[in-house]
Parts: structure tokens; sequence; C-alpha cells
């Protein structure tokens, strides 16, 4: 099978930036087929961009090679990093966007991007994505090994994603991401969830707001209101039929969500 090199970025697409990095890209391994996760992540959003790669990157193919760059600290001295797992490589800046994936893929390896071969010949310091990202990721892709990148290191930085606090009678969590379809999704897992509930009636509060009912399918979200059901990623989220939920509720993200028993 031919390589796959996957990009999420907050680049959009209005501008040069994200077909650039590909094109780099392709100079070093013509044989790669690229592949965008988004490059629609709210600008310098690395908390985002961390859930986004994480939902995203357990369903390609075994192999894969991710460029994830939201990069609000480019040109200072944070440094690039590759990692590798069982299953796939990562190349990032080390500013925790790589946090929700490695919590689902633990790292085997990890190194500090210091070898400049497997980097353009300049490096601009506003757009390191085309210039040692994009590269580093080519070449991970053409088949090197991860350590020919650089140096090993020990840790890398994380960024702190809220969980749910829970107990005997209740769930307590926040709203991670608003989605483009102004859905709110939290950090409550259906698990979590269903071990609250263990067959009783539940409620769901959001902020000040009661949520009128958990459904199963986004076609039996009640009319003019706001439900609740369990999205894709297998988390509570809270969504209004062909509406927007953040919108119609006047929250978003970091509201407090609680989950009772009744």
């Amino acid at each position: 099978m031919r390589p796959v090199l996957a990009f999420l970025t907050d680049f959009g697409t209005r501008d040069h930036y994200a077909g650039t990095m590909k094109a780099v890209a392709l100079g070093i391994c013509p044989d790669a087929t690229l592949l965008d996760i988004t490059h629609e992540v709210p600008p310098h959003d690395v908390l985002t961009g961390a859930l986004e790669l994480a939902a995203a990157f357990k369903y390609f193919p075994a192999g894969t090679v991710f460029v994830a760059v939201v990069d609000p600290g480019v040109g200072s001295a944070r440094r690039g990093i590759a990692v590798e797992t069982a299953d796939y490589k990562f190349v990032a800046p080390d500013n925790g966007v790589l946090t929700a994936a490695l919590r689902e893929a633990p790292a085997k390896k990890m190194v500090e991007l210091t070898e400049r071969r497997y980097a353009r010949p300049t490096v601009s310091r506003t757009f390191e994505g085309r210039d040692r990202f994009a590269p580093a990721g080519a070449w991970l892709a053409k088949g090197i090994q991860l350590s020919a990148l650089g140096r090993p290191v020990g840790d890398i930085h994380r960024i702190d994603i809220p969980v749910p606090e829970v107990s005997a009678d209740e769930i307590v969590g926040v709203v991670l991401r608003v989605d483009r379809f102004g859905n709110l999704v939290t950090n409550i897992d259906r698990k979590a969830v269903e071990r609250l509930a263990q067959g009783t009636a539940i409620t769901i509060q959001a902020g000040d707001e009661r949520v009128e009912r958990l459904v199963a399918t986004y076609a039996e979200l009640p009319a003019g209101g706001v439900g609740a059901l369990f999205g894709s990623t297998d988390h509570l989220e809270l969504a209004a039929p062909s509406a927007s939920a953040a919108e119609h509720l006047g929250v978003g993200r970091g509201t407090r969500i609680s989950v009772r028993r009744t």
C-alpha cells in the first residue's frame, strides 16, 4: 500500500499554507497518499486541535504518518517533535497538540527534530509547517526511521484536558468543543453515564438550563428545543434539530454539564 500522510492544521483553506505544506511533502515522497483531517481548527486553539486529532487518527490505516500543526508558538524556542506509537507516527510542535491522541495510543519512541538534513535548507520562523514539519512527516512516510530525525526525548509537553468528576449520584463534566453544527460535545462518555444510571432515569443540566431528554439520534431531538445524545466519539452531546444548541442555550466551551440520577 502507498504510504499515507495526513494533515491537521489551523491554516484554513483560503490561503496557500495547507497546499504548500502538501506540495513540499510530495516533493520528498511522491508516492504518498495525502489526506486532510481538517484545516479548520480555530486559529491557535491547541485544545481543539488535540481533540480533533484524537477523534480521527484511529480510523486511518496502520502506518499512517500525521502532521499536526496548530502552533501559536511558531518561531519560539518550543521544540519540534516526532512520536512513534504501535501503529502510527506523529510530527508536531511540542505544545500539547498530541496529548489526547497519545492517551489512546501511548508513545514508544519520541525525538526532537534536530537533524537539519530532514528539513528544508532554510527554515522560516513563521512557517515551520512548510519547512520543518511537512518534510519530517514526508521522510517518515518515505521510510526513514524515527531516530534519524533527531535526538531522543524523555517527555513532551501535555495540555490539561478536563476529565469528569464522578460520584455515586452525579457526573460533572464540561463542554470541550462546539462543532460546526453548534453541537456541544462534552467530556462525559457513554460508559460513565450507563454506570451512573444503571437502568434508572437521569437528568442533564447545562449551566442553568435543563436539557429536555436523552435520545438515540439527531432525528429524535425535541422540536424547538435541545436534547442530548451520544455522538460518533461516544461522548455526550447537546444538540438542537437543524439548529445550534450553543446559540439556543447561549453557552460554549467550558460550560458545566451535570448528569444526575433521578
